[in-house]
């Protein structure tokens, strides 16, 4: 189901200059003289739309560098006055809300600590409504889609319609290259269901780690994102926060000149008859998949009522251990990646589980009512 909200384009934002639209500016604001230097070197790149800069900063330690505080507000109008690009900061209550319109901030984001929240969430649109202002919303730290949107509906409803959303990754369990995984499947659907929003890709705050932002990038930017965020610094070693994610703003210059920038649809008409051709043998394999599972759950459901009858408990780890080893050697070897083969096999096995659960359960119900 498609969420109907009222907004504008990013084509339509004030100071958009090309795809991708780009953020950039250090994590923190420091001093005056860094924010001030690195947005004088920001500005000199045609490709750089918004100057963003933390101004408070949700630390998950409580003696790590939590911001400088409004004072850093007074350096982004500055930065604004003087280099004439737009200026954006973080907000994640009323009150930022509040201090950051007093000084002309152009653009206000919520953080992934601040939207999985709804009543902070709900504060902040209250103190946005009537505001001419563009807002971002992150997602929330967790993989929660409807989460995510609902805060973009709180905000949409606060009036404003020039409204995005920022992807920038979500915390796991599981620790990989990446500092949050990208679970690239959820912007997609919000894209589908909210199809006229427009998506900012975080490569930093996904990567953790400045090596790995370009293949980001580069991803976001195939999958048809509008624009970008990138934390850039004029001395990343010694920034005070998130210093291994931060690229100067040279590396971020060539960063951007080595992306490839596609478009959502052919210039050849023809290669739209091709593309309906291969589409149209992956709905066949689609429709195959589909009653593989179903002939799959009717033999777990067998095992089921095996189960119930000679009273064996429905978890046999043993057998699970066996089946995942099996099928990852197997994946792999056919070019399929271990992230596919674990997500899948494991929801496969979840609802072998719900299937068997029910056969337990037949009856159960009528004979605990007497």
């Amino acid at each position: 189901m498609e969420t109907e909200l009222k907004m504008t384009t990013v084509t339509e934002w004030r100071g958009y200059k090309t795809r991708p639209f780009l953020i950039a500016g250090p994590c923190s604001a420091e001093t005056e003289e860094q924010v001030m230097e690195t947005a004088r070197q920001l500005a000199s790149m045609k490709e750089v739309c918004v100057f963003r800069a933390g101004i408070w900063k949700p630390r998950t330690r409580p003696n790590s560098f939590e911001g400088i505080g409004s004072e850093g507000l007074k350096w982004l109008r500055r930065v604004k006055q003087e280099t004439g690009l737009m200026v954006g900061t973080e907000v994640a209550n009323e009150k930022h809300v509040y201090e950051a319109l007093k000084y002309g901030i152009d653009m206000l984001w919520i953080g992934a600590r601040t939207s999985v929240n709804p009543f902070t969430v709900q504060e902040i649109s209250n103190a946005l409504n009537g505001v001419d202002v563009m807002v971002l919303v992150k997602n929330p730290i967790n993989p929660d889609l409807e989460l995510w949107i609902g805060a973009i509906e709180r905000i949409a409803k606060a009036g404003i319609t020039r409204l995005g959303a920022i992807h920038r990754g979500f915390s796991a369990f599981e620790k990989t290259v990446y500092r949050n995984q990208p679970n690239w499947q959820l912007p997609i659907e919000i894209r589908r269901r909210i199809p006229d929003l427009p998506i900012i890709c975080d490569p930093s705050h996904i990567s953790g780690a400045r090596e790995y932002l370009y293949e980001i990038s580069q991803k976001a930017m195939d999958l048809n994102f509008d624009g970008l965020m990138i934390e850039s610094h004029i001395d990343p070693d010694k920034a005070l926060s998130d210093s291994a994610q931060q690229l100067t703003p040279n590396d971020l210059r060539e960063l951007l000149s080595r992306l490839i920038l596609r478009s959502p649809v052919p210039a050849d008409p023809r290669l739209l008859d091709i593309l309906g051709e291969l589409r149209q043998q992956i709905n066949i394999y689609d429709d195959a998949l589909i009653e593989i599972l179903e002939k799959r759950m009717k033999v777990a459901e067998t095992i089921g009522k095996y189960k119930k009858e000679n009273n064996i408990t429905i978890l046999q780890p043993t057998r699970w251990d066996e089946i995942i080893k099996k099928v990852m050697i197997s994946g792999q070897s056919k070019g399929l990646s271990k992230e596919l083969i674990d997500t899948v096999f494991k929801a496969i096995h979840q609802e072998s589980i719900n299937h068997q659960m029910k056969v337990m359960n037949i009856g159960l119900e009528t004979h605990n009512g007497k």
